[in-house]
């Protein structure tokens, strides 16, 4: 005879099942809909961070889901917490990274009569994540749980959501925990990686693409060091830039925003890609020009861990489903003969990225984005974490500053606004003795800048670096190519962000010239607080290498 199980609430089931997945942190913004799920959290031992917006919150486990490989927890509440709460799985679907939204839900007596908050989640949420479903059994909680750490990491990561109707959180059940999920890693075939040495030793210019999710630090020297040994060039897909190291001998370069023309050039020019996990979507395929739809002339291998993106967009020469951490040690065993000509391609293509990368562009304005960026990557430790957001100042980020470990670069490859704020309260959670920094353009950290309260109460000294040149700059900059002189609605009036950081209990200095950055900087480090650098940037310097009147006076005399 079995001793009968004791029942609990599936408020209860829902957390345990959360500490058998080895989960440490929850991200939320506290809602009465699953208020028996914070009752719950109390003696978990999980550490609950209390956000000031659901965005916030969700952007927050995305972050920590990008970073770790498992689901980032968020809890909202219904009906405008979770339309708020959208911000953040849109990035966890385009970044492809694990993560679970729990979201409130009115009692399940209430459906179908627009009760307060009501909404179909399914609806809501369906054509942004792997799934969307609504607990309805109490006894099936542990399941669905489950279910939803497996759906999150399998194949193409992505986010998960699931429904808490009210009245179901508070009703008991006897369902045992499910063991914890361990994620299926995908490996490749053996004819395929023999297509694949047969494709290389027919190839005179290779470039490798690391991009995508499914990678570990482990995966990542053993690229390295396979990379280096065969003199193969390797650059980074779009906002993947700690996927290999810069200083790396055969790093080729950033495929991403801003790139160096001379490594698209590189890319155009190569008889055979291999882009290992990641999408080549519209950022690093610079607007699908890189290679021909859908068929490339060049020999294309897709290394992908999500069956569906095989071919999705580019038919490649050979597609392998696997993931990176199962591709990679099967490429290092394979019985390559390298040539003298990849590492001399290897060669040029790295120092023409030191070249690109090296030294500050002239900049209007007392202060320079580029050498404020320099400076950081030489005066910080290679184990601080960048967390940035979306605008132009991003583009200064990929060209000068330097990663050089493994998950110290945590942005959007949605590119999605307000992002750096609450990532970086992230990652001082996940991280506390680590130095986290959020460079943001003003327009940006005003999307999320009630976060920077999070980062007072938990006491988190974030340093936030602020670019703010009184304007939504990239939109400014297209409208200049599109409607020169027209200035409507770019331009903003931004308050004393000094000041805002002092308000909330933290440390504030302004910067009006690019030589005082250095001590202002050391001064919020040395505060203890969470700190504010604004940085006054002259409006016309749009990107490193143009500005905005170069820009409208091009558009001027095309017409």
């Amino acid at each position: 005879m079995h001793a009968p199980l004791q029942t609990r609430t599936a408020a209860e089931a829902l957390v345990a099942q959360l500490v058998v997945n080895g989960v440490r942190h929850v991200f939320c913004v506290p809602g009465e809909s699953y208020l028996a799920v914070l009752d719950a959290l109390v003696d978990s031992g999980i550490t609950v961070t209390v956000c000031r917006h659901e965005g916030g919150a969700a952007m927050m486990a995305e972050a920590v889901g990008k970073v770790t490989g498992r689901p980032g927890i968020c809890f909202v509440t219904r009906g405008p917490g979770a339309t708020n709460a959208s911000a953040g799985v849109h990035v966890a679907q385009q970044d492809s990274t694990p993560m679970i939204l729990f979201v409130g839900q009115i009692e399940r007596a209430f459906r179908e009569r627009e009760a307060f908050q009501e909404m179909d989640y399914r609806a809501v949420f369906g054509s942004m994540t792997k799934w969307t479903t609504e607990l309805d059994d109490p006894d099936r909680t542990p399941e669905i749980v489950s279910r939803a750490f497996y759906t999150a990491t399998a194949g193409r990561p992505g986010p998960v959501v699931i429904a808490l109707p009210k009245d179901v959180l508070k009703e008991r059940c006897s369902a045992p925990d499910v063991p914890a999920c361990a994620p299926v890693e995908t490996a490749p075939g053996a004819e395929e990686m023999a297509e694949l040495a047969g494709l290389l030793a027919g190839a005179e210019r290779p470039l490798f693409v690391v991009g995508g999710s499914r990678w570990t630090e482990a995966t990542r020297a053993e690229m390295h060091e396979l990379a280096e040994a065969w003199g193969l060039p390797v650059a980074n897909s779009y906002r993947r830039a700690t996927l290999f190291d810069p200083l790396s001998p055969v790093f080729a370069g950033d495929l991403g925003l801003g790139p160096n023309p001379k490594l698209i050039a590189r890319a155009k020019a190569a008889d055979l890609i291999v882009l290992v996990g990641g999408r080549l979507g519209e950022i690093p395929s610079q607007g699908y020009t890189l290679l021909d739809l859908p068929s490339p002339q060049t020999k294309l291998v897709h290394v992908h861990p999500g069956a569906e993106e095989l071919g999705r967009v580019y038919r490649p020469t050979l597609a392998i489903h696997a993931a990176p951490t199962r591709f990679v040690p099967a490429l290092a065993r394979l019985a390559v003969t390298p040539k003298p000509a990849w590492r001399a391609e290897a060669e040029a293509a790295h120092a023409d990225y030191l070249a690109w990368s090296g030294t500050a562009t002239p900049q209007p304005g007392a202060v320079n984005l580029g050498d404020v960026m320099i400076w950081l990557r030489e005066n910080l430790p290679d184990d601080t974490i960048l967390c940035n957001g979306a605008g132009n100042y991003a583009s200064w980020i990929h060209r000068f500053y330097r990663f050089r470990r493994y998950m110290t670069h945590v942005a959007p490859a949605s590119a999605s606004m307000g992002y750096g704020m609450p990532a970086a309260v992230a990652m001082k959670r996940l991280y506390p003795d680590r130095p986290v920094i959020s460079v943001n353009g003003d327009g940006d950290f005003l999307m999320s800048g009630q976060e920077f309260a999070a980062a007072v109460q938990y006491r988190l000294p974030i340093v936030v670096v602020i670019a703010d040149n009184g304007q939504y700059g990239t939109i400014r900059m297209h409208q200049e190519r599109d409607y020169p002189g027209r200035v409507s609605a770019t331009e903003l009036v931004n308050p004393d962000f000094a000041a805002y950081a002092r308000a909330f209990g933290g440390f504030g200095a302004t910067v009006e010239r690019t030589e005082d950055f250095p001590a202002a900087f050391r001064a919020a480090e040395a505060s203890g607080l969470p700190a504010i650098v604004h940085l006054k940037i002259s409006p016309d310097a749009i990107l490193p290498g143009t500005t905005l009147t170069a820009i409208r006076a091009k558009a001027l005399a095309s017409r």
